[in-house]
C-alpha cells in the first residue's frame, strides 16, 4: 500500500503496469477553486495499462460529454459504465430534479480485446426466482444447423445490477469520498486477485482500503499533501504492522 504526494501525471506512469486504474478525477462541474479538469493524465493513464486491464473513471454525464474526445485520443474504449445512487443528493438548484446519482464508466485499450480483459461480472442473492441457461452434451449435434439441447438451473444468484445503492461517506476525511463498499464491487470485477490497482486521484484513500480488504496491491497518488497524509493515515490503520508507504 503506498501514497504518493504529488502530480499523478509526473508520478503514477512509473508505478505501473496496472491491472485496473481508479480514477475520480475533478468534474469541473463548480465554481469552486480545485474544481477544475485534469488535462493530459488519460493518455498517460492509458500507457500504463496492462492489455488485460481496464480503467473506472467516476464522473457526472456533464463531465463525460465535456471529455468525450479525451478518451478517443488517449485510445480508450467503452465498455460499460454503472450508476451509483445515494439517499441524499447533491443539487441544490430549486428548478432542477434532485440529483441523486453519479457515473462511473469502464474503459479499455482499443488495441485489445474485451474478451481478453479481466471481468468478473459480480453476482448477488437472488431475490426472485432465477434460471440460467447451460448447454447439455455440446457435442450431441456436430453438424451445423441443428439446435443444441440446453437445461435451466438455479443457482440462487443473479447478475448484479448496473444501478447500485450506497451511502456516501460521513468520515468527514474527503468532501467528495467515495463508499469503500462501491470500490470493492469495481476492483472484484476487474482486478484480478494479487493485482495491482492504481489510484490517480487518491484523495482519502478509499480505494486502498478496498483493496485492502479484497487482496490486491495499490498504489495512489494525491496532489495535496494534507489530505495524502490523511490517506496514508487511515491506510496504515487497517495495514499489519502500521505498514503504508508513502513518497
Amino acid at each position: 500500500m503506498t501514497v504518493l504526494t504529488g502530480d499523478c501525471r509526473a508520478l503514477m506512469p512509473a508505478q505501473g503496469p496496472f491491472d485496473l486504474i481508479l480514477a475520480d478525477p475533478p468534474y469541473g462541474d463548480t465554481t469552486l477553486g480545485w474544481d477544475r479538469r485534469v488535462v493530459g493524465w488519460l493518455a498517460l493513464a492509458q500507457q500504463t495499462l496492462r492489455p488485460s486491464g481496464s480503467i473506472w473513471v467516476f464522473g457526472s454525464l456533464r463531465s463525460f460529454m465535456a471529455t468525450a474526445h479525451e478518451f478517443s485520443a488517449a485510445d480508450l474504449r467503452y465498455a460499460q459504465e454503472i450508476v451509483w445512487r445515494k439517499p441524499n443528493g447533491s443539487g441544490m438548484a430549486a428548478d432542477r430534479f434532485r440529483r441523486v446519482h453519479e457515473l462511473s464508466v469502464q474503459f479499455y485499450r482499443k488495441d485489445a480485446k474485451w474478451a481478453e480483459v479481466y471481468n468478473q461480472v459480480q453476482r448477488v442473492p437472488a431475490v426472485n426466482s432465477n434460471k440460467s441457461v447451460r448447454r447439455v452434451r455440446p457435442d450431441r449435434f456436430p453438424h451445423a444447423g441443428r439446435i443444441p439441447g440446453y437445461e435451466y438451473h438455479d443457482d440462487g444468484t443473479r447478475i448484479m445490477q448496473s444501478v447500485i445503492d450506497a451511502k456516501s461517506p460521513r468520515s468527514g476525511l474527503h468532501p467528495t469520498g467515495k463508499p469503500v463498499g462501491l470500490l470493492e464491487i469495481l476492483v472484484r470485477t476487474s482486478c484480478p486477485p494479487g493485482g495491482l490497482v492504481g489510484d490517480w486521484f487518491a484523495g482519502s484513500g478509499s480505494a486502498g482500503e478496498a483493496c485492502h480488504l479484497n487482496g490486491r496491491y495499490y498504489v495512489g497518488c494525491e496532489i495535496d499533501p494534507e489530505m495524502a497524509a490523511r490517506a496514508r493515515t487511515r491506510l496504515a490503520a487497517i495495514l499489519p504492522f502500521g505498514g503504508g508507504g508513502q513518497a
